[in-house]
């Protein structure tokens, strides 16, 4: 009787098909637009290789990524101060006097054992970002304690804690997908922090730009010629255009510590990756309508740790007869290249990219024929299927 030699797996098969982190490298070019403003109205920049770039922040790239994936997941995270106000209103809904909802609105924050501090009674100190529910949920755990409140009602006992504290503070501790993959600062309730699975990076040029600025007027649309032939409103406002390199990771790690459930971390992250390569911050939407779409997608599915590339445009890239977007991509392959060369190749599970180059550009992997199929790509990748099933990364 033979037996068939048993299948080895070298050490670097074995790093490759431990997925740990899925990067995504975006290219895109905006036309006139000011998508992220500062404080004074000007398009946010950097400085970067001696060079001053077109920045747009972090958060305001996350935050339409955000809302994105609630629609597309369907469980929404509100970020709010209000939540006091939040649990009297429902309460009032349900037929309850409005001075007894109130002192149930407050009851929420006072019954914590927390430094949360509450302004004016009605809205707390800081932001909280919960689940849609939890503010119904807490205006149930009022209604079980109704006759507490009204004992207490117009009393000094209304300035203790009225509600289960353990009870309010499981509610306030409570996550869904959104706060799974972007995460939630709460240091004021013990456990209710958590690290989000998604990291981005700030937005910037790949290349040099200046702000331009553009003079507007407005004209009074009634009786203009009565008294003034000339504009009711005169201002100028700031803009720039540019190429941007565009980056963020996947931690499939924290995403599954912070989700049980596999197929759903699955999902999660494939709505990341969908609403994140179309998301598109919205300041001066109405004025330049700047609704492009990304010229190059990259995705890396790695083992060993997230690898940015923005040293490939520490050098801003000129603009030669074909703009700045052929020299950026060229540019991003190039040292996308030299990472993997440097690096080697056993830490990199999974690479390939899409977009408008007819050919391929083989130092970012296989050419995807659509931004959906890459995703799709990249995702089975992460999850393997064995035997029908999805396993943890």
């Amino acid at each position: 009787m033979t037996t068939s030699p048993a299948t080895t797996t070298s050490p670097a098969e074995s790093s490759r098909s431990a997925a740990r982190f899925i990067d995504v490298h975006i290219l895109q070019t905006l036309p006139f637009s000011n998508v992220n403003r500062d404080d004074l109205g000007s398009p946010k920049t950097v400085t970067f290789g001696g060079a001053v770039r077109t920045r747009v922040s972090s958060q305001a790239w996350k935050r339409p990524t955000r809302l994105a994936v609630e629609e597309r997941t369907g469980e929404e995270a509100k970020r709010t101060r209000r939540l006091p106000l939040q649990v009297a209103k429902d309460l009032i809904g349900r037929g309850w006097p409005e001075d007894l909802a109130e002192l149930a609105g407050v009851q929420v924050i006072k019954s914590t054992d927390s430094k949360l501090d509450l302004e004016n009674n009605a809205t707390t100190a800081s932001l909280l970002l919960l689940p849609d529910h939890a503010a119904g949920a807490l205006a149930d755990l009022a209604e079980k304690h109704r006759e507490a409140l009204e004992k207490a009602l117009g009393t000094k006992a209304a300035g203790k804690g009225l509600l289960p504290k353990d009870a309010v503070h499981e509610i306030l501790r409570s996550r869904n997908g959104s706060i799974a993959l972007f995460g939630r600062m709460l240091a004021e309730i013990p456990g209710a922090g958590v690290d989000g699975a998604v990291q981005v990076a700030h937005a910037f040029t790949t290349h040099s730009t200046s702000v331009q600025a553009d003079f507007f007027t407005a004209v009074d649309d009634v009786d203009q010629w009565a008294t003034d032939a000339g504009s009711a409103h005169m201002n100028t406002g700031e803009y720039s255009s540019g190429v941007f390199y565009r980056y963020a990771t996947l931690d499939l790690q924290d995403l599954a510590r912070n989700v049980d459930d596999v197929m759903f971390a699955r999902q999660l992250a494939e709505a990341f990756l969908i609403e994140f390569i179309q998301s598109m911050p919205s300041a001066k939407k109405n004025s330049t309508a700047p609704h492009s779409i990304p010229d190059l997608v990259h995705i890396a599915v790695r083992s060993d740790r997230p690898v940015s590339l923005a040293a490939a445009f520490e050098q801003p890239v000129r603009a030669q007869t074909d703009g700045w977007a052929v020299p950026s991509r060229v540019a991003l392959e190039g040292y996308a290249t030299k990472v993997t060369q440097l690096l080697g190749a056993s830490g990199l599970v999974h690479h390939a990219h899409a977009g408008m180059d007819d050919d391929a550009r083989e130092g970012l992997g296989a050419k995807a024929e659509s931004y959906p199929a890459l995703v799709a790509e990249a995702l089975a990748a992460a999850w393997p299927r064995e035997a029908g099933e999805v396993t943890t990364p």
